[in-house]
């Protein structure tokens, strides 16, 4: 039997991109909300911005970042949905296994995208259309119907993922190199393509460059000046449907912040969120195989002001450590005032070191607060550092066996709920036993 032959083709990825995901979950989850115009929000006040808006929100004009106080003047008969952040995580995990079933997903790309490099065999036009209408047919029998996804198939993955936006919702787009110009020229505006956000369609504007056309004549050249990095020369080359590889990066911080609604805001309430934020990251920490030696904290005021600190280090995992510095910082930072309320706080771990690849301290560690801006260095005031691993990785086991915040330091369990789940950012994904920190 003669071995089957494929003739080459140019498309190497399929990308898989969930409309509308945070809001079609709820959708999917909740059956009253269903052809509704609904808005994810991450508190439950007027003040806060849609992190999420469902099609029939979008009809009015409702999208991201959109405050909810304007959202309701736009849609009188909007409803608001506080964000299920594990939710999310489980559909995505779930989404992950059904793709798995038909391809091998080679990168998870966000929360709500993924992507998979075609083998030849797959790579036949007809053959990845194929596979993508069973991804979709597959995940609607497994997610359900409601949580619907746009698949782009293309020479590369920028351009799989610039296909997804070329039908949306609930698209199947197959872009072949030679219709690309004309498809992104006939279809879509500078800051419809991956990397041009506002403020590089700002740029972009002062350059003369208008729209998609403006910038498929650009040289590799110009494209790098226009950018003002490498990144512009890469997409030249992306646009054409050369498949570059992936520059490497590597964890430079482990972070979390929270917005707090009103009831939190005051500053003896406030403390409470920020003590369980630096617990959260520092067993992520611990999780995760790193020590960190610098602390960051910064706090966004009701006022408009934003207050901030920063505390060095010896290499450390505990609890404990982060959370003097924590608390160390707040004393000398955030106004005790009661009528000056904490709308958003921050915390930050920065210069991560695998802990296997270090030699352990047999001295505890000191940490010497950063000086003021203007300020002399206030090397006389030390704060000495305990390192009760053991004392941490007790906390971790009890959290993961008996749920988040069964055993806090500090502060009583009950003071941790309704803020101290994991959050889910543009560019990173939370793993599901993070919802057990």
């Amino acid at each position: 039997m003669m071995p089957v032959t494929y003739p080459p083709s140019p498309l190497k990825w399929l990308y898989v991109d969930f409309n509308s995901y945070f809001a079609s979950v709820e959708q999917q989850e909740q059956s009253r909300l269903r052809g509704k115009p609904v808005a994810v929000v991450p508190v439950e006040t007027d003040s806060t911005c849609a992190i999420a808006a469902s099609y029939e929100a979008k009809a009015f004009g409702i999208r991201t970042g959109t405050p909810i106080w304007e959202a309701k003047r736009l849609c009188r008969d909007l409803i608001c949905v506080l964000a299920r952040h594990e939710l999310y995580v489980d559909y995505h995990h779930r989404a992950i296994e059904e793709i798995n079933r038909h391809i091998p997903v080679t990168e998870i790309c966000s929360i709500d995208e993924m992507a998979s490099r075609l083998l030849r065999n797959e790579a036949q036009p007809d053959v990845a259309r194929h596979i993508g209408m069973a991804i979709k047919a597959g995940l609607s029998a497994s997610l359900g119907p409601w949580v619907r996804c746009s698949i782009g198939i293309a020479s590369n993955k920028y351009l799989a993922k610039v296909a997804t936006d070329l039908q949306k919702p609930d698209g199947l787009t197959v872009l072949m190199p030679g219709e690309v110009e004309r498809r992104l020229i006939m279809d879509l505006k500078p800051i419809d393509l991956p990397g041009i956000g506002r403020n590089m369609e700002r740029r972009l504007r002062h350059q003369g460059v208008m729209s998609v056309a403006d910038i498929m004549v650009l040289d590799r050249r110009r494209m790098r000046h226009v950018w003002g990095n490498i990144w512009g020369e890469r997409m030249w080359y992306l646009l054409r449907g050369y498949d570059l590889p992936e520059p490497e990066t590597q964890r430079r911080s482990i972070g979390h912040s929270h917005v707090l609604g009103p009831a939190l805001r005051p500053p003896h309430e406030a403390i409470n969120v920020a003590r369980r934020l630096t617990l959260k990251a520092a067993a992520r920490l611990r999780r995760m195989g790193y020590t960190a030696t610098f602390f960051g904290f910064s706090a966004r005021l009701e006022d408009g002001r934003r207050v901030r600190g920063e505390m060095r280090c010896r290499p450390a995992q505990d609890s404990l450590t982060f959370l003097s510095l924590m608390l160390h910082i707040w004393n000398r930072v955030v106004p005790q005032e009661p009528d000056v309320p904490v709308k958003k706080v921050s915390v930050v771990l920065l210069g991560l070191e695998l802990a296997d690849d270090r030699q352990p301290d047999l001295f505890d560690a000191l940490v010497v607060p950063e000086a003021e801006e203007g300020e002399p260095a206030q090397a006389d005031i030390s704060v000495p550092v305990a390192r009760p691993m053991a004392l941490s990785r007790a906390l971790d086991r009890l959290n993961h066996r008996f749920g988040r915040d069964t055993v806090l330091i500090g502060m009583l369990p009950s003071a941790g709920a309704g803020f101290s789940g994991s959050k889910i950012a543009f560019t990173r994904i939370p793993d599901r036993e993070e919802f057990l920190e």
